[in-house]
C-alpha cells in the first residue's frame, strides 16, 4: 500500500542515524563502565565510605538509565518496522494509524537521546547548584518562587536526579524569598544551564481580594558543582562569616543551635548560605563549595582570570530581562523568549514538563532579537 510505503521510507532511513547515535553516546564504553561500577558495588568494603558508595551508585544508575534508553530506542525501532511490514501485507488501515503514532513517539525518543550528544561543555556532566530568588512584589513574587521550586523539583524527580536543599528562606506570609538546592546526576548542569535567567508570571493573584491580574518575577541562577581539581583562590580576609539559627526542615535540632552559615565574599558582594547539614562545620564546607561555584561562574561569564577583578553584576529581576513568560490569564501559555518555543498546557509545565524548552535551547534554536 502506498500509505505504508510513504511512512516505511523515513523509518528505514533512521537506522543509520541510530547507529551513529550509538557511537556518539559511546554505549559500548558506558556498558563497560557500568559493569565495572557494579562489580565495585559488590566488594565487601564498598559501604565503608558511605558518601563515596552513594556517588558510585548514583553514577551507576544514570549510566544504566542511558543504556536502557538507547536499548529501548533500538527495540521500539525494530517493533515499529515489523508492525509497518505486517500492516502493509494485511492492508490494514487501523494498523496504519498505530504506525503513524509510533513513528512520532520514536522520533521524540531519538531526539531526546540525540541531545545527550550535545553535552560537550567542560562542566555539562557535573551536578548543578540552583539558586532561586523572588523579585519585587512581596507575597505574590515569593509564591511564584515557590512554584518554580516545585517545578524544578518535579522535573528532577522525573529524570531520576536527586535533590538536596542547601538553604531556604521562607516568605513573609507564603512562598519563598530564596532557595538554594543541588540537583545531582549525570549531565544535570548540561540540562539545567538552559534555565538560568528571569522567569515571569502573569495570573489572577490568589492574594488579591479584588481579583486583579498581577505580574511577578523570580530569577534562577545555575552553576556547576566544582570538583577538587578546579582551584578557586578565596582569601580568608575576603570572607565575612555569619552564623544563624536554621529555619528549615530538620526537627528540633535546627531550632536549638546556630548551625547555619552565611558567607559573604567582600570583594564581589556574593553571598551564599547553607543550613542543610546538622553541624556548623559541614554547613561551612558546603557553603564554601557553593561560593567557589558561584565565583567561578561569574569569572567565566566576565572572562576574567582573577577573582579579585570581579565586580558583582546581575540582571534586574524585573520586566524586560525575562527569558520565559508563564501566562495563566487571560489565556494560558508558556513561552521562551530566546527560542520562541511555547506550550499551552501551563499545568503540565508547572508539573515539571520542561523538556521541550530545554531541548529547544540546547539544540541552538535561538531567535533573532
Amino acid at each position: 500500500m502506498l500509505e505504508f510505503d510513504q511512512i516505511r521510507q523515513p523509518i528505514e532511513a533512521l537506522a543509520p542515524e541510530i547507529e551513529k547515535l550509538r557511537l556518539a553516546l559511546k554505549i559500548d564504553q558506558l556498558s563497560d563502565e557500568a559493569a565495572e561500577l557494579e562489580a565495585r558495588a559488590q566488594e565487601p568494603d564498598f559501604w565503608e565510605d558511605v558518601n563515596r558508595a552513594q556517588e558510585i551508585q548514583t553514577k551507576m544508575r544514570h549510566l544504566q538509565i542511558k543504556i536502557e534508553q538507547y536499548n529501548k530506542l533500538v527495540q521500539d525501532y525494530e517493533d515499529l518496522k515489523v508492525l509497518c511490514e505486517l500492516g502493509n501485507e494485511a492492508e490494514a488501515y487501523d494498523i496504519l494509524d498505530e504506525v503513524k503514532e509510533g513513528w512520532q513517539t520514536l522520533q521524540a525518543e531519538f531526539e531526546a537521546l540525540r541531545l545527550e550528544t550535545l553535552f560537550t561543555g567542560e562542566y555539562d556532566s557535573h551536578n548543578a547548584i540552583l539558586a532561586l530568588h523572588a523579585g519585587a512584589g512581596g507575597t505574590e513574587a515569593q509564591d511564584w518562587a515557590e512554584m518554580l521550586f516545585r517545578m524544578y523539583t518535579r522535573w528532577a524527580e522525573d529524570h531520576a536526579f536527586t535533590i538536596k536543599i542547601l538553604d531556604i528562606l521562607d516568605g513573609d506570609e507564603a512562598g519563598l524569598k530564596s532557595a538554594s538546592f543541588m540537583v545531582s546526576g549525570l549531565n544535570a548542569y548540561g540540562y539545567l544551564k538552559a534555565e538560568m535567567g528571569v522567569h515571569r508570571l502573569v495570573r489572577i493573584s490568589p492574594f488579591d481580594s479584588s481579583g486583579r491580574r498581577h505580574t511577578s518575577f523570580a530569577s534562577l541562577e545555575v552553576m556547576p558543582e566544582l570538583d577538587d581539581s578546579i582551584e578557586i583562590d578565596i582569601k580568608p580576609d575576603d570572607l565575612r562569616v555569619d552564623t544563624y539559627r536554621a529555619s528549615g526542615a530538620g526537627g528540633q535540632h535546627v531550632n536549638k543551635t546556630d548551625s547555619a552559615i552565611r558567607l559573604t565574599h567582600l570583594p564581589t558582594g556574593v553571598v551564599v548560605s547553607c543550613q542543610s547539614e546538622r553541624s556548623q562545620v559541614q554547613n561551612r564546607e558546603t557553603a564554601m563549595g557553593m561560593l567557589r561555584s558561584k565565583l567561578f561562574a561569574l569569572a567565566r561569564a566576565a572572562q576574567m582570570d582573577k577573582i579579585e577583578d570581579l565586580k558583582g553584576h546581575q540582571l534586574d529581576i524585573a520586566w524586560g530581562s525575562q527569558i520565559r513568560s508563564y501566562v495563566f490569564c487571560p489565556y494560558t501559555m508558556v513561552k521562551d523568549h530566546r527560542t520562541g518555543y511555547e506550550e499551552s498546557d501551563v499545568s503540565a509545565v508547572m508539573d515539571g514538563h520542561l523538556d521541550g524548552f530545554i531541548n529547544a535551547y540546547l539544540s541552538g534554536d535561538k531567535i533573532e532579537k
